[in-house]
């Protein structure tokens, strides 16, 4: 019982501190400075504080961002030459590498083997006498590896 207390305890003065941290940080942060060029030579009005209360003081403008649409970032993926024309070939492009790890053979065609590459692996493998046909030994062999859970030690 003690144990649980003092968890629960430890636990909430842990949230607290790190809520005081993340709202000593927040409160400290101010804007970023101004960016200087070299070029800038100092002046009577640069080499002045500022008041404490920051009256009539204003930042510098916000960079102004484009903003694109989702589909836009898509079609500009695609659009390789930016022509604003997406190509037959354009649109294939991203699944030219996928097929040609799949085309072991490189005659540009897709046989049933090579698209089922992994099971077809995994039978040339199992087949260990190499008849082409798996027994119940050979076929035990393809089972799937089970993730051995792990016992609770919670006693």
């Amino acid at each position: 019982m003690n144990r649980i207390v003092l968890g629960a305890l430890g636990a909430l003065l842990l949230v607290a501190a790190g809520l005081f941290w993340w709202q000593g940080r927040a409160t400290n942060a101010g804007p970023p400075p101004a960016p200087r060029l070299a070029l800038d030579t100092p002046t009577a009005e640069t080499d002045e504080l500022p008041d404490a209360d920051g009256e009539g003081l204003q930042g510098p403008a916000l960079p102004q961002a484009t903003e694109q649409t989702r589909e836009q970032k898509r079609f500009d993926r695609l659009d390789r030459d930016r022509d604003g024309r997406i190509t037959r070939n354009e649109m294939l492009a991203p699944r030219v590498r996928d097929f040609r790890k799949l085309d072991v053979d490189g005659n540009n065609l897709l046989s049933f083997e090579e698209w089922a590459v992994k099971t077809a692996d995994r039978f040339k493998t199992a087949d260990a006498n190499g008849d082409q046909s798996l027994t119940r030994t050979e076929f035990a062999t393809t089972k799937p590896k089970m993730k051995k859970k792990q016992d609770c030690a919670c006693r």
